[in-house]
């Protein structure tokens, strides 16, 4: 993941109405967005929101239903046309596109996922997936190659000739995957995709998605309203409420310091062991010449990936950064007492 901005949000601002400039400009933005409703017969959906997502992470936008998140992510692709604001894509301001620029970016550079499939019923998997491509103009028997291989890639090969309707739900959302993949886009789109399907296959596709991220290394916008969910997708996560991104942090940043009790809330039944990592907990070096054969461990490890290994260690193991330097040392007692601490 490179740490170059992909995407900047500056100031944005989305407020319905029949008057959402005019209501900007006389907004007391000290008002809540009930007040504000109640005085202006306005709703303002996303309220002066700024951040950034590098290039190659996975940014989780989470909030609960009514927070702004899916209006805010249609801001960002200008499907819903922000009231203010900057949306800068590589450093050129969207908002200044017009409608040709703007289909470029979504035809060539930018793909959406949704939660409901968006597939044609009247049309085959493999024809599904390749529509994107079809719209580019790519001729028949590439469309269909690359069709074919990322349905391999999101695990439907022998699907290609069936129709939606004789997919399970899960299988469906593979297709949508495969199809936002399809055109090689620079930014990929989510929101909510898993939300609709059953426990364990939105399991599966979050361990899919997350190993098609590996190998690819988009850069990923991630909206979700489950906190578990958020952890598990997102190198940072962005926390809504009424429109304001109350706080954005990795999610071992947010577990461990949590900026307010609507924060806090959610973190409450995360497993912290599965969070933290060992740089977090480590303590200094006891036995510098004791400490350079122990077993070595990197800093950014999750405690939940030491336990086989703390518990046939009898001593002290050895924490290093990224240039393989002793920075601190763990033991047994130090990850048991982390794995039952709370946040």
């Amino acid at each position: 993941m490179s740490e170059t901005p992909k995407i900047v949000c500056n100031n944005v601002w989305k407020i319905f109405g029949a008057y959402p400039e005019q209501t900007l400009k006389s907004l007391d933005h000290s008002l809540s967005r009930t007040e504000v409703q109640a005085r202006t017969g306005h709703v303002v959906a996303v309220k002066d929101v700024s951040f950034e997502v590098n290039t190659g992470e996975t940014f989780v936008v989470m909030g609960l239903s009514g927070s702004g998140k899916s209006t805010l992510v249609r801001c960002i692709s200008r499907l819903i046309e922000p009231t203010a604001g900057a949306m800068i894509i590589d450093g050129e301001d969207i908002m200044s596109y017009d409608l040709a620029k703007l289909t470029e970016l979504r035809r060539y550079r930018m793909s959406m996922v949704f939660q409901h499939f968006g597939l044609f019923p009247h049309r085959k998997v493999i024809d599904n997936i390749s529509f994107g491509l079809e719209i580019r103009g790519m001729d028949k028997d590439a469309r269909k190659a690359k069709s074919i291989e990322v349905l391999q890639k999101v695990g439907l090969d022998g699907w290609a000739e069936h129709f939606p309707r004789e997919l399970s739900g899960g299988m469906q959302q593979r297709v949508g995957l495969a199809r936002a993949m399809a055109v090689d886009p620079e930014i990929l789109i989510f929101d909510e995709p898993f939300s609709a399907l059953d426990p364990l296959i939105r399991r599966e596709m979050q361990d899919e998605l997350l190993s098609i991220q590996a190998e690819v290394q988009k850069t990923m916008i991630f909206i979700t309203h489950d906190f578990l969910e958020a952890i598990k997708m997102g190198d940072r996560i962005a926390i809504m409420k009424d429109g304001v991104v109350v706080q954005i942090g990795t999610p071992e940043e947010i577990v461990t310091n949590p900026v307010d009790d609507y924060v806090r809330e959610f973190t409450e039944d995360v497993p912290r062991h599965k969070v933290v990592s060992v740089g977090r907990v480590m303590q200094a070096v006891s036995d510098p010449m004791r400490i350079e054969s122990a077993e070595r461990i990197h800093h950014k490890a999750k405690i939940d990936s030491l336990i086989d290994m703390v518990t046939k260690s009898d001593g002290p193991m050895a924490v290093i950064d990224d240039e393989n330097r002793i920075v601190g040392e763990v033991t047994q007692t130090i990850i048991l007492k982390a794995m039952s601490s709370r946040p």
